[in-house]
């Protein structure tokens, strides 16, 4: 069996991995040349997946890139994992989606199984893909060919997440898509979950994002409540999470990252006002966790003024540009939005981060490209004014950070058990 998966980053290419893994042939269609070549070179450029895994694969002839969509008429399947951000209005952009099925359609045969695993509203599977693909195939979804949604769950840089692990969720247009695209994620994934529709399966992921985006609003408002009255949220949450049950820890930090948490709720909330209905939890959970960078910024003012220091005219250093920790993605990290907001008020920011030694061009962020984390050294260290840390990466060592710098902004208790040496002063953010 021979399946083209579309889009080789953070979700595509660990899934193409993996199905080549179970034996089958798998060809990576992307437009980015660049990634193209790395594959066919052996090469990983997403720091959690190894070169070598990726060698094995080539040179078993399991897997290969191209940026030749004409590959799909070669094919069984098609897996469509491409980006879903937001416009500039905070409205679903469905372009890649849309872009990606009129360049396949011309190439899709009868039998052909077409899945999208890109986090959106519900209806866009059976909706805007199915139109697109029918108009430009000339072959009709669930007769001639079959159509279905299947969420990503992908956990970058959490050792313990195993593709084949990962229960997989799989909604098909009609009864028969249903069981095609069971039939092929069974090949590759132990246990797969089949729902109703392609409609069921897209708000499925939907609320797991939102569940989470909900209750980290939560601890986020929380921990400001909180620290107004001298409590250690984190000591809360600690104690708290020792309940056997009724209770989930979330961990509150600097803002929202990623490309789903901030994100795909909105989905629902732009889907929602065609039925007339309000999503208040899902918007007020954003306004919260969008407020966290502008939060963190009074903290370090607060923390300045301590010492005698205004902002303005301070050197700030953030520690961790990648949204979570140990892992290179830093799409939609709030710490972008924390450098931002540090400039506008005069301050000057450099960034230490282990994983993202130089940032790359990107749609959100490329008037930052090509600027170089800062090297880790005494000297380095001891020539800010403050040290914000933003992400807790493993590879950061939180001692010397304790030893070197003046003050320390905290904002994922990073430093509650680290020993600290001279007079080093930590604020919790």
């Amino acid at each position: 069996m021979q399946i083209a998966i579309i889009g080789l980053g953070y979700v595509g290419l660990p899934l193409a991995l993996h199905f080549a893994r179970a034996g089958m042939n798998v060809v990576g269609l992307d437009v980015d040349r660049v990634k193209v070549d790395s594959i066919n070179n052996g090469r990983s450029y997403i720091k959690h997946i190894e070169s070598a895994a990726i060698q094995k694969e080539v040179k078993a002839g399991h897997f290969r890139a191209s940026n030749d969509f004409a590959t799909v008429s070669e094919c069984d399947a098609v897996i469509i994992c491409v980006p879903t951000p937001l416009t500039k209005h905070r409205e679903p952009d469905l372009s890649y989606i849309i872009q990606t099925g009129r360049t396949i359609a011309p190439f899709i045969k009868r039998g052909t199984l077409v899945v999208l695993e890109s986090t959106t509203y519900p209806g866009t599977t059976d909706e805007e893909l199915r139109g697109i693909l029918e108009e430009g195939a000339g072959l009709r979804a669930g007769v001639d060919f079959n159509l279905a949604f299947s969420p990503e769950r992908e956990d970058p840089g959490n050792p313990l997440s195993k593709v084949s692990e990962i229960p997989k969720i799989v909604g098909g247009y009609t009864e028969t898509c249903t069981e095609k695209a069971v039939a092929l994620y069974r090949r590759a994934i132990k246990t797969v979950i089949p729902v109703s529709s392609c409609r069921a399966a897209e708000a499925t992921k939907l609320l797991e994002n939102i569940f989470r985006s909900v209750n980290i609003a939560l601890v986020n408002e929380l921990k400001m409540v909180y620290s107004a009255m001298g409590i250690d949220v984190w000591e809360v949450i600690n104690a708290a999470k020792t309940k056997p049950f009724g209770y989930m820890p979330f961990y509150p930090g600097p803002g929202l990252g990623g490309h789903c948490i901030p994100i795909d709720p909105f989905y629902l909330t732009w889907k929602a006002r065609e039925y007339g209905k309000h999503t208040r939890f899902i918007e007020l959970a954003g306004e919260i966790n969008t407020a966290m960078p502008a939060y963190v910024v009074s903290q370090v003012c607060d923390a300045l003024n301590a010492q005698g220091k205004p902002l303005n005219g301070s050197r700030v250093l953030l520690v961790g540009l990648a949204y979570k920790p140990n892992v290179d993605d830093d799409r939609e990290s709030p710490s972008y939005h924390l450098m931002e907001l540090m400039i506008r008020s005069g301050a000057q920011v450099e960034y230490f981060d282990p994983h993202v030694p130089v940032i790359r061009p990107s749609r959100e962020h490329s008037k930052w490209a090509g600027k170089e984390s800062v090297s880790w050294t005494r000297e380095v260290i001891q020539s800010f004014d403050a040290v914000v840390i933003a992400t807790a990466h493993d590879a950061i060592n939180y001692k010397q950070l304790g030893k070197w710098a003046g003050v320390i902004v905290d904002t994922r208790n990073a430093m509650a058990n680290v020993p600290i040496m001279g007079n080093c002063r930590i604020w919790k953010a």
